[in-house]
């Protein structure tokens, strides 16, 4: 696997974000490279694919809603189909469902492991027969900072990463006499919209959230794009660290996407107490002024 050309690699969540960079870096750096990108919007998928056959690579869009599980499950053979192998798989698609717990619809739920869980797996479930039979490849996932670290609003999205990884270092384990390499990248804040759209699925999925007891928490959830905005990469290096693992004779099984996110993990999970990474959290997410304003609303009413 030291040259990806001529290889054939399916991608997931290419239409946009880090999965639309990685399949344009790829195109423009391996000549004859055979890429499978699959995603909702086949007009996306078509910009991503004119983009990347215009620098000599053989595209195959497969449109694909990774919410309906016999969608997910067609798209290795039609690649197979197409191609005849598939080398390296990335499960790259997925989405940060943000709010708290107890608010979140269980239809959210269900969406958030559905599309960040079940699908990779339903994928990895049908490409392993191909690649066991063909002498090995390669198996990306995408989590997140968020898969090691948990924080408010976030215990759904973070459950779905920690299940994530959980699954990928089992198949490392699984895989290997195959010359299978499993491996799992960890972005941090990427350049997009995240927070912002986390915060409008907040307004849709939770009911009144104006009357909440966590609407001041809500408010600053509005604002913390700009907050890491600074440490924020774009999807293009994020992509590097992608066909770093690809490329690897023995890749690590876990890379690290994120400034400083190797110090931030160590410290937070190794280091500091439990009650002093809560606290940090907490603030970061605005709990803390939940805790004063519930203080304030309860003494109100005696």
């Amino acid at each position: 696997m030291s040259s990806l050309s001529e290889q054939v690699i399916l991608i997931t969540g290419a239409s946009t974000g880090i999965g639309a960079a990685l399949a344009k870096t790829l195109s423009e750096r391996y000549m004859g490279i055979r890429l499978a990108i699959a995603a909702r919007s086949v007009e996306k998928l078509e910009d991503v694919a004119d983009f990347c056959r215009k620098v000599g690579a053989e595209v195959l869009i497969v449109p694909t809603d990774l919410e309906k599980i016999e969608q997910v499950e067609a798209i290795v053979a039609k690649v197979i189909a197409h191609f005849g192998r598939i080398d390296a798989l990335v499960n790259n698609a997925g989405y940060g469902q943000m709010g708290p717990v107890e608010l979140i619809p269980i239809e959210a739920i269900q969406k958030q492991f559905q599309v960040n869980l079940i699908a990779p797996l339903a994928l990895i479930r049908a490409v392993v027969p191909q690649m066991r039979n063909q002498g090995g490849g390669r198996i990306i996932n995408i989590s997140s900072l968020g898969g090691r670290l948990a924080f408010p609003f976030g215990g759904l999205y973070s459950s779905s990463k920690f299940a994530l990884e959980g699954l990928s270092d089992a198949l490392r384990m699984e895989l290997e006499p195959f010359n299978i390499k499993v491996s799992v990248i960890e972005p941090g804040p990427v350049s997009t919209n995240f927070f912002a759209a986390s915060a409008q699925a907040v307004e849709e999925n939770v009911a009144a959230p104006e009357k909440s007891p966590y609407r001041t928490a809500f408010t600053k959830l509005k604002n913390l794009e700009s907050q890491t905005s600074r440490q924020a990469w774009k999807s293009e290096r994020v992509a590097e660290v992608i066909i770093k693992a690809l490329v690897a004779r023995n890749p690590r099984p876990r890379y690290v996407a994120a400034t400083g996110g190797r110090i931030l993990i160590f410290m937070m999970t190794k280091v500091l107490p439990t009650k002093i990474v809560d606290a940090f959290w907490q603030k970061f997410y605005g709990i803390d002024l939940v805790a004063k304003d519930w203080q304030t609303s309860q003494a109100a009413r005696k």
